[in-house]
């Protein structure tokens, strides 16, 4: 995949978010009359799109009635050796980032804290959280391989 691509109420706000998580801006540019990027992090790239008179996202987490994109995952198995710790310590980073900016920033706003999921053959910790405008955003790492884990279900 070449790029995802988020349309974001505050493109400022939007790009200080995602360098937090680790992205950084490859790109600016404009499309038609509105600012944009693309950012690379986390293995991959997404693009942000400014939205000159936005309007607020649907629950795309909360709303179990939704149809739509989701939202975007990023696996986390080869840069951190476990979720719970990797998202307390980006939650201090939001936290520090609020507190002396907090026009910027925002605390993080965790939808799911860490837990187990069992999806094939693997077992995967995953956890969610939400963007600068509400959209939620998935982290998981891969914990074992069920063949590889006889104790596992």
């Amino acid at each position: 995949m070449h790029h995802a691509s988020i349309r974001t109420a505050n493109i400022h706000r939007a790009i200080a978010f995602y360098e937090l998580l680790g992205f950084t801006v490859s790109e600016r540019f404009t499309t038609g009359i509105t600012l944009a990027c693309w950012m690379e992090g986390l293995s991959g790239r997404i693009e942000l799109i400014q939205i000159p008179e936005p309007k607020p996202a649907p629950d795309a987490f909360g709303d179990e009635h939704y149809v739509g994109y989701y939202h975007l995952s990023f696996d986390l198995t080869d840069t951190s050796t476990d979720l719970p710790t990797w998202l307390e310590s980006l939650q201090h980073k939001f936290n520090e980032a609020s507190s002396h900016n907090p026009d910027q920033f925002q605390p993080l706003k965790v939808l799911l804290g860490p837990t187990q999921q069992i999806i094939g053959d693997y077992v995967y910790e995953v956890a969610f959280i939400a963007d600068t405008d509400g959209l939620p955003l998935e982290f998981l790492r891969v914990l074992a391989h069920r063949a590889e884990s006889p104790t596992l279900p």
